[in-house]
């Protein structure tokens, strides 16, 4: 197999973005992404998006993004796994360039929120659950996530007040970030006093969706050095899944997707978690990050919570283990689909050395995990510096 190398990057802010369009978002962060890596065309187009046909009615987005970015032609399709979509097809597209089924790729992310609201979009989201067992019955992903916290709370003698640092974290990063949809910092108190949306679950909890599109130009690495002044190798990539359904896992407290493919892509890359220099995880909810540091092995098990002590100054941009360093999907905003190519954008700009304020000093290695669902499906990646 080919090593692949990420070659080209771009993206859009994560907004409420009511006068542009699903097509008109791609549209943006394909060119970006094909203008940094000085291409004009690609062999091979992969879309992550989740809820196109229940937000826009709209599915066929192959064929319609590629149109639109002037690709036809080319194997173009969309791929589909929740809050995962973007991480799979990233996935997609790391193994059409290894396998050389594909001498450049352009991975694609892209979702649009606004098109409902309210409850029309609560509804539309919650096609991510079991139609036939929960959502029938009125769940949503924020009341599972919910339901999740309430018993890891109870279990480990948890209070709400001590994951405010996850997000305290994440906004003061975002804080930092353009390209952010929310750049408030939070005041000390404000995550536990916050109104609550599916109790223990806050406002200041739950990530809010966005509008957004991220995109990636992947090469094999033996030519990206041609290609790109500053190339990063896509060294590690692995997805696994668990149940669907919280009740028919053996353990719900435990992200065994997310611990074996994290394992997976770390052994791709020969890589090990002292090795790594940043982390972007899926924080959709608080709960979500302190059981992803769990089945990473950043800690032992009911204690995931403990890296928010402090306000997470040991996940700050200069911490033990800077987390989320652009705002996560808490302060930057979550575009679903395309929020696992967000990551991955993210992450590139780091260990090219250009992301600015939000720049971890020193950073050659990273990884990027997205989650579908209540980590159903976890997608890991693996980064690294290409030295000049």
């Amino acid at each position: 197999m080919n090593d692949v190398a990420i070659v080209g990057i771009g993206m859009t802010p994560v907004r409420e973005h009511w006068s542009l369009s699903l097509v008109d978002l791609a549209e943006e962060a394909g060119q970006l992404a094909l203008a940094d890596a000085g291409l004009d065309a690609v062999d091979a187009l992969y879309i992550g998006n989740a809820y196109g046909a229940a937000y826009n009615q709209q599915t066929q987005l192959g064929s319609l993004i590629a149109g639109a970015l002037g690709q036809t032609g080319i194997e173009s399709f969309c791929c589909e796994a929740g809050d995962a979509s973007g991480g799979v097809a990233l996935r997609a597209g790391y193994l059409a360039v290894a396998a050389g089924a594909a001498r450049t790729a352009l991975v694609l992310g892209v979702e649009k929120a606004t098109d409902v609201v309210g409850p029309a979009r609560i509804s539309a989201r919650s096609v991510s659950l079991n139609a036939d067992y929960e959502t029938v019955n009125g769940a949503t992903l924020t009341s599972m996530a919910a339901l999740l916290m309430r018993r890891y709370m109870y279990e480990h003698g948890v209070e709400l007040a001590q994951f405010e640092g996850f997000s305290v974290n994440a906004h003061r990063n975002g804080s930092r970030n353009p390209k952010a949809m929310y750049r408030n910092r939070l005041r000390p108190g404000s995550f536990e006093r916050a109104p609550m949306i599916a109790e223990p679950v806050s406002l200041f909890d739950s990530a809010p969706d966005g509008d957004g599109a991220a995109a990636i130009v992947l090469a094999p690495a033996e030519l990206a050095v041609d290609m790109a002044p500053r190339p990063v190798l896509l060294a590690g990539s692995a997805v696994a899944t668990d149940t669907l359904m919280l009740q028919e896992r053996s353990d719900p407290l435990v992200f065994a997707a997310a611990q074996q493919s994290a394992a997976r892509a770390l052994d791709r890359a020969g890589l090990s978690l002292s090795d790594l220099d940043l982390l972007e995880l899926h924080d959709g909810y608080a709960i979500m990050t302190a059981l992803s540091l769990e089945a990473l092995g950043y800690s032992e098990r009911g204690r995931g919570w403990a890296w928010a002590e402090d306000g997470g100054e040991r996940l700050s941009l200069d911490g033990e283990l800077p987390l989320c360093a652009f705002g996560g999907l808490k302060s930057r905003g979550n575009p679903s689909g395309a929020t696992g190519v967000y990551q991955a954008v993210e992450a590139s700009l780091q260990l090219r050395g250009e992301a600015s304020d939000n720049q971890i000093a020193g950073a050659e290695t990273a990884m990027t995990q997205n989650l579908g669902g209540l980590a159903s499906t976890a997608v890991t990646h693996v980064l690294r510096a290409i030295p000049e």
